[in-house]
């Protein structure tokens, strides 16, 4: 039997980065809304910080009376989500070395780079976190309950088509109002006990998912600031 000469053989090209964006659910970004593959939507808000210990007592048990309240009158899921994330101050440092070296001030120049120092040393000894309070508002299309399965298995044929992008562009607008009347909804709730919230813009959005699927890429390489990113005419 002849052999097969392996130089004649066609060799599959593989993709990694393909692969892994197969499984990935999120389809496009538009309108400041994440569409998935499987036809959901998501709005994300952005809520501030309330410092809850230095409210008086009566304060408090309105706070909580008031999010009691907030949370009766949702009758769909919500995501709370709260991310912790190293902040890079490199750039910040590397700021405060090209102060120093324009300091015609031999006093002031020494001062700016002991300072420099200071800040380096610092985050040796302990990472400075930051934190971001976000909700994810959904709207999924009304499915049958499945099994796990079930599940499993409609996750592993994530793929997109032409097909499902046009079918979801056709009910965008439609979806968008219902979507945008959940987020209204817990908007006025959380503002009500004191919380400021805002929608995550497009752009916002794209950053946010690109430094969650790429953390350590994230660090290093940024967007760009223009993503020439056009809305979706519904």
């Amino acid at each position: 039997m002849p052999k097969k000469n392996p130089d004649t053989v066609r060799k599959r090209s593989k993709n990694p980065k393909a692969a892994i964006q197969r499984f990935i659910p999120i389809s496009e970004i538009r309108n400041d809304t994440v569409i998935l593959k499987k036809g959901g939507m998501r709005a994300v808000l952005e809520v501030g910080a309330l410092n809850f210990n230095l409210k008086s007592e009566t304060e408090q048990q309105g706070i909580i009376s008031g999010y009691e309240s907030f949370i009766n009158t949702i009758n769909f899921p919500l995501q709370i989500l709260v991310r912790s994330t190293r902040v890079n101050i490199d750039p910040y440092i590397e700021q405060i070395k090209g102060h120093a070296n324009k300091q015609e001030n031999e006093l002031l120049r020494m001062q700016t780079e002991s300072y420099a120092t200071f800040i380096e040393k610092i985050v040796e000894v302990a990472d400075i976190m930051q934190k971001r309070f976000l909700v994810v508002v959904p709207l999924d299309d009304t499915e049958e309950k499945k099994s796990p399965i079930s599940q499993f298995f409609s996750w592993l044929g994530i793929d997109d088509s032409a097909s499902k992008i046009n079918f979801r562009r056709k009910y965008f607008g439609e979806k968008s109002v219902k979507l945008k009347d959940r987020v209204n909804l817990i908007d006025s709730g959380l503002r009500n006990i004191g919380l400021t919230t805002k929608r995550l813009s497009t752009t916002e959005l794209i950053e946010l998912y690109y430094e969650i699927y790429n953390p350590k890429t994230s660090q290093e390489q940024k967007l760009p600031k223009d993503l020439n990113i056009a809305p979706l005419q519904i």
